[in-house]
């Protein structure tokens, strides 16, 4: 072992005596006819003692030790990796292959569809038979990855069974080193400044309230426990609704208090409509707001005064 001080010459090496029986004390005080203390070469009383679990360094290095400053290295972050433009492309089409397509036509019909799919650039991958891409597109059009998912194309609910079928964009192309930084899911919607924005856990509801409540911009984050400080970044300066799905409202409430802290300008409330509309069977099931707009025709549901009545904002 060979330390070295700020100041001077490199200091001599510490070695360990093979004959540890040439001292006869150990400097804690104890007989070393056992042989636990092991002395360094040149020196009687410094060492190691196997039977104290002391270490005996001389003065000069121990200075050096407790004073010399620990440098942590410095580690370079990982520049973001970009999927692909014409891995992009190439999955907007094949619509009459996209459950989830097929479940947004007989909702809303094909024009409205149309929109949708031309507003979230929404996608159909080949991973499994009728998959749709839900892709992270950031503020300067940068395309972070691609979130696979499949659908029932009646009831519109995610396929579970016998496995939950959920994958990604980056994993599929295997592209080495990938540094993936996720985004919110319509985060290029942004660019439009004169709207509040609403945000809820899942894609699909995001583009389903997009027409019930065209007076917000929708955006996702994914799960429930993927809103942090990191994705709401971009929503400095903005009004931003959440909705929740049931059982969230509480983390939500609380992760809005340690947002708000961080002093990011943005002005957070949170939506108790489903826990307050929402019976015991329905909060077992944890529905999310899609679930309940669903239930209404969108042509008719233009009452927005009542309902705005009723998602009062906490």
């Amino acid at each position: 072992m060979q330390i070295k001080n700020n100041i001077s010459e490199p200091l001599l090496k510490l070695e360990l005596d093979k004959n540890r029986f040439r001292v006869k004390y150990c400097p804690c005080g104890k007989s070393n006819k056992d042989g636990k203390f092991v002395p360094y070469i040149g020196y009687e009383n410094k060492g190691y003692c196997h039977s104290c679990g002391e270490t005996f360094l001389p003065e000069l290095l121990k200075v050096v030790q407790w004073n010399t400053p620990q440098r942590k290295p410095q580690v370079k972050p990982k520049p973001v990796s970009f999927i692909p433009v014409e891995l992009f492309k190439n999955s907007l089409k094949n619509y009459e292959a996209n459950n989830f397509v097929k479940f947004l036509v007989d909702l809303f019909g094909i024009e409205i569809t149309k929109k949708l799919i031309e507003t979230y650039f929404i996608g159909t991958s080949k991973h499994w038979n009728g998959a749709t891409v839900f892709w992270q597109i950031d503020t300067i059009g940068k395309i972070r990855t691609g979130k696979i998912m499949l659908y029932n194309p009646t009831t519109g609910k995610r396929i579970k069974e016998p496995f939950n079928h959920i994958y990604w964009v980056h994993k599929v192309i295997k592209q080495p080193e990938f540094e993936l930084k996720q985004c919110l899911f319509g985060e290029h919607l942004l660019q439009n400044k004169t709207k509040p924005v609403a945000i809820v856990e899942s894609e699909k509801t995001a583009i389903i309230a997009s027409v019930y409540l065209s007076q917000f911009i929708w955006l996702a984050v994914g799960s429930l426990n993927n809103l942090n400080a990191e994705k709401c970044s971009v929503l400095k300066g903005r009004t931003v609704a959440l909705f929740p799905d049931l059982k969230g409202f509480e983390q939500w409430s609380n992760k809005v208090k340690e947002l708000s802290s961080r002093n990011f300008g943005i002005i957070f409330t949170v939506s108790d409509l489903l826990e307050r509309k929402a019976t015991e069977a329905e909060k077992k099931q944890g529905l999310d707001l899609a679930d309940y707009l669903i239930k209404f025709d969108y042509r008719n549901f233009n009452n927005l005064k009542k309902y705005n009545d009723e998602t009062t904002i906490h």
